[in-house]
């Protein structure tokens, strides 16, 4: 059943959630391959309908095989398969509540979660901070898989599409695992690369004005291959 609205989970029956599964299995095990996690640290999930597949607590990613297909509606009730939820469930299901979030990826990324600790934003050192909405802000640390945690990380979001988890980690989403994928090394990019040229004795890092930021917003609008008539 839907918890919002009493009626019953519609579950896809095309193949979308075999599809879905096999995507998000596959990047889960490109987040540990890439060094964005260690061991069964990070979660990942990807939405198909009022579904919300998720990973599981405590299982390395190449350990999973499709008939471990883990699916829970939108207020955390378990609708497929018989595993445990990844304790951050939470803040999985806060993102798809509050965005239009098609998938969301959480790693404890090394230089992320060093910054984490050391600011309350990361400083916009690279015109690439747009791609995750603007300069990336640190959620206040609570523990983890608690509601708390979720709700801070919502204040960081705002207007965003990754934060940062203050001595935890990061987090980001997408329309799609892809993309999702795509803003969490973006951000870990961002902050290996703040934490280089801070680490030079004697300098600070040159970082980018907000007129700067608001023109290379501009420009990505344009970004990429354009569809002609």
């Amino acid at each position: 059943m839907d918890g919002r609205t009493g009626e019953r989970t519609r579950v896809p029956s095309d193949g979308a959630l075999e599809r879905a599964w096999a995507e998000l299995v596959a990047t889960a095990r490109r987040t540990a391959t890439d060094g964005l996690v260690v061991g069964t640290s990070g979660n990942v999930s990807v939405r198909v309908g009022d579904i919300v597949l998720v990973t599981p607590s405590g299982v390395p990613y190449d350990r999973l095989a499709p008939h471990d297909t883990l699916g829970v509606d939108l207020e955390g009730k378990r609708v497929l398969g018989s595993l445990t939820p990844t304790s951050e469930l939470p803040l999985h299901l806060a993102v798809y509540r509050a965005t239009s979030a098609g998938a969301v990826v959480h790693t404890h990324a090394v230089h992320a979660t060093a910054v984490s600790t050391l600011v309350s934003e990361l400083p916009p050192i690279h015109y690439m901070t747009m791609a995750l909405g603007g300069p990336v802000r640190v959620a206040e640390y609570a523990l983890y898989g608690t509601p708390e945690l979720a709700e801070n990380m919502l204040l960081a979001l705002r207007d965003r599409t990754g934060c940062l988890l203050q001595n935890h980690g990061t987090v980001t989403y997408g329309t799609t695992l892809d993309q999702a994928y795509d803003r969490t090394a973006h951000l870990e990019w961002l902050c290996h690369l703040w934490l280089t040229a801070t680490a030079i004795p004697g300098h600070t890092p040159k970082t980018l004005s907000p007129d700067q930021l608001q023109a290379v917003e501009n420009q990505l609008r344009d970004y990429g291959q354009q569809r002609r008539g």
